[in-house]
């Protein structure tokens, strides 16, 4: 896989989609994700620094702690207008960022908490982009990520197998083992909650130790 370019096709597909994608998502929002992005928006819990990859739009916008100033950092630009339009408009500190999950410009060990939404299922290389997760977060800190996963269940597994033949030609990959792409990049995982039929899963995780003691 060519990476980069790749990574230009991901950027200026969402950029394209970027005027409709909340009403393209609202189904999606209301059948599989209610209540959801609040359980991940509770791990923040007054921590200072906080990173969200892939904040699009800015659907988490809303579950921002009163008086935190996060990180929020898309790969389109498109995307990062709507949420910056979104942040002005509610009065929200944001410091908005266009950046690459696979290269994170930050320096080791800087977030408390590193958090995202439904990315990895269309992150090129989502071991890549987890592992850069890890590297940016503290070692007591912790990373959170609510994804779209392959299901355990044979059927629905072999029907996420299907329906991603389709999906995947948009960059979109509905069959990821996302649990095992966190696990491969030296996260370790706290909690993993299955909703939805074991479609979603909230995982909590946090650097292995190995990491934490490379950055000390």
């Amino acid at each position: 896989m060519d990476l980069i370019a790749e990574t230009r096709r991901e950027q200026a597909r969402y950029d394209r989609q970027a005027r409709w994608y909340d009403i393209a998502v609202a189904p999606v929002e209301a059948l599989a994700l209610m209540g959801l992005r609040r359980r991940l928006w509770s791990a923040v819990d007054g921590s200072p620094r906080v990173l969200e990859i892939g904040v699009g739009t800015g659907r988490n916008l809303v579950h921002y702690p009163k008086g935190s100033r996060p990180v929020a950092l898309d790969l389109s630009p498109e995307m990062l207008k709507r949420a910056a339009r979104k942040a002005a408009r509610d009065g929200r500190s944001v410091d908005f960022l266009l950046a690459d999950t696979q290269h994170l410009p930050f320096r080791d060990s800087v977030f408390d908490v590193v958090l995202a939404t439904l990315v990895f299922c269309s992150v090129p290389d989502p071991v890549r982009g987890l592992s850069e997760a890890a590297r940016v977060c503290h070692p007591e800190g912790q990373a959170v990520f609510l994804e779209h996963v392959r299901p355990e269940n044979p059927l629905l597994g072999k029907a996420a197998d299907a329906l991603n033949k389709f999906t995947s030609r948009g960059g979109e990959y509905v069959n990821r083992d996302t649990a095992a792409s966190v696990r491969q990049a030296r996260l370790e995982i706290l909690r993993e909650d299955k909703h939805r039929m074991g479609i979603v899963k909230l995982m909590r995780a946090r650097p292995c130790v190995t990491i934490a003691a490379a950055v000390e």
